[in-house]
């Protein structure tokens, strides 16, 4: 008997498992039994599917969500730009909404394709979108560094145009309050200003590195002694 899945007319197989990797190693075809199967409707998922293997597909269904973000409104910009009278046909042929395409298309004109950054979404890049070339560079840079969700970002810019310190969110740990002499903090201000970061984000991130570096050395003193 056929597998189901194998059946879906028009399904489309996600390129990765452990079989789908084997098969492209030996230059074989790809079999369907085992994998993950797209469709218009939804996905075909097989049984006893590893949980390796469900996590993978997530990671990957997620990348392509955030990547059509982008592909539809470079799409937009190119119908825009080569096809002024007629592109507004294209989209009712296509079947999408205008509306959601120019917010993508906005964006994708805010940001040339060099300047995207792959390690943030698509919603990261529309929420600097507005903000002027150089704005948007210091903010994407920050973001990536500190591995901003996207609230995380949009509560900093907040902050920073308010003048407030950012929200905490909902979970995160309680303000700790610490003891530092004059002289040190104007001292860390400056470093902070040179470095083209706010106080508490340049503090932070010294921390981290410190920490990691202490805890690498630790480890690695540990080893030597085992």
């Amino acid at each position: 008997m056929r597998n189901q899945v194998t059946e879906v007319e028009g399904s489309r197989a996600l390129p990765f498992g452990r079989a789908a990797q084997k098969a492209r190693t030996a230059g074989a075809p790809e079999s369907r039994r085992d994998q993950v199967l797209t469709t218009n409707v939804g996905l075909h998922i097989p049984a006893g599917l590893a949980f390796e293997e469900w996590e993978r597909a997530g990671r990957q269904l997620s990348g392509l969500l955030n990547s059509s973000s982008w592909w539809l409104g470079d799409w937009l910009v190119y119908g825009k730009d080569h096809y002024a009278d007629r592109y507004e046909r294209g989209i009712r042929a296509a079947g999408l909404q205008y509306q959601t395409l120019r917010n993508y298309a906005w964006v994708s004109r805010r940001f040339e394709l060099y300047r995207r950054r792959s390690a943030l979404s698509f919603q990261h890049h529309a929420e600097l979108a507005s903000l002027p070339v150089e704005e948007q560079e210091t903010w994407l840079d920050r973001a990536e560094r500190m591995k901003w969700s996207t609230k995380q970002l949009r509560n900093a810019l907040r902050a920073h145009r308010d003048g407030t310190p950012p929200a905490a969110d909902a979970g995160e740990a309680s303000t700790r309050r610490l003891a530092v002499p004059d002289n040190r903090l104007q001292w860390w201000h400056k470093a902070a200003e040179q470095s083209g970061t706010e106080l508490a984000e340049w503090v932070m991130h010294t921390l981290d590195a410190a920490a990691d570096r202490v805890l690498k050395e630790g480890g690695m003193r540990q080893a030597a002694l085992e």
